[in-house]
């Protein structure tokens, strides 16, 4: 999908056709649009690097361009990890600014639904730096979103006897070390960006580009706590389960053994042999009391040693 934005008199408009200052947002391109890439200079190079899921961020400078990638978090609900990172190519080509990415992302709805009133697409450095500052943004409500569903699975532990929550916790500690990855390799790429200077033009800027890595930093930082925090609750919910595996056996046993006294008590009255008693016209019921007192002792027992 190919769209092309600019900013007007009117406000934030969506074009047909490429212009002066607009910005063109490309997700998972077919092979016409990449033709079309490579027909207005991007080359086709930056292209696949920016449509590559393993491809680490970087900048690369020229007379005629500048091409930056980084990397921006997904959600994935229906798959194995929730929470994933993929490649974000931004070409600064002439007067103009392309992105290239294989995901639609939510970045992009915040971008074009007038978020930041002051990003206007005619200036392309300053729309860049808008996009590293959503994409930390995008990174902090994902992990509170991750905070959130651990609570959850949290709650459940509790009384699991089942590794079921433990696995999905594990899908979680992986998004979390893909997030961790991503994010120091944005912010040594966006250090780079700032010892070049590459935004240096305009005072607003550079604040601006302060303002990124700072959010970058606090992502980072919110990235390694949850991390500390899920492996912490993994290893002692580990123990959780287990116990809590005891408790059901010993109260599994406790209850054999109960209802195996009158069924010992009955063997022996069942016995083809001479018992005592056995003439007495209250015998049977001798047997069952006998059998409902010994069953109420262990009961008792079991009771105060906690087996239940």
């Amino acid at each position: 999908m190919l769209s092309i934005y600019k900013n007007t008199e009117s406000g934030f408009e969506t074009l047909e056709m490429i212009a002066n200052g607009a910005w063109v947002n490309v997700v998972d391109p077919s092979p016409e649009e990449i033709e079309k890439l490579v027909n207005w200079g991007m080359d086709m190079d930056y292209v696949n690097y920016s449509l590559d899921q393993d491809e680490m961020p970087r900048m690369e400078r020229d007379e005629d361009y500048t091409f930056i990638l980084l990397r921006i978090p997904i959600h994935q609900p229906d798959s194995d990890i929730p929470y994933n990172t993929v490649p974000l190519g931004i070409m600064i080509l002439g007067n103009k600014i392309i992105t290239v990415c294989r995901y639609d992302s939510d970045i992009f709805k915040s971008l074009t639904n007038g978020k930041y009133k002051q990003m206007k697409t005619g200036k392309r450095y300053r729309l860049t730096l808008y996009i590293f500052l959503e994409t930390a943004a995008r990174y902090l409500n994902l992990l509170r979103e991750i905070n959130r569903a651990t609570e959850l699975v949290e709650d459940r532990l509790q009384k699991s006897t089942q590794n079921r929550e433990l696995l999905e916790l594990l899908k979680y500690q992986k998004s979390l070390t893909y997030f961790a990855t991503a994010l120091r390799s944005n912010e040594v790429m966006m250090e780079r960006v700032q010892r070049t200077q590459l935004f240096n033009y305009y005072e607003e800027d550079q604040d601006l580009l302060e303002d990124v890595l700072t959010e970058n930093q606090q992502a980072i930082q919110m990235t390694t706590i949850t991390t500390e925090i899920l492996s912490s609750m993994m290893d002692a919910f580990a123990s959780i389960i287990s116990n809590n595996l005891n408790v059901v056996m010993k109260a599994l046993a406790a209850l054999t053994i109960i209802l195996n006294v009158p069924t010992i008590v009955a063997s022996f009255y069942g016995m083809n042999v001479n018992l005592p008693g056995e003439g007495h016209p209250l015998a049977f019921l001798t047997v069952i009391g006998l059998s409902l007192g010994l069953t109420a002792m262990a009961t008792y027992i079991f009771y105060k040693r906690n087996w239940f």
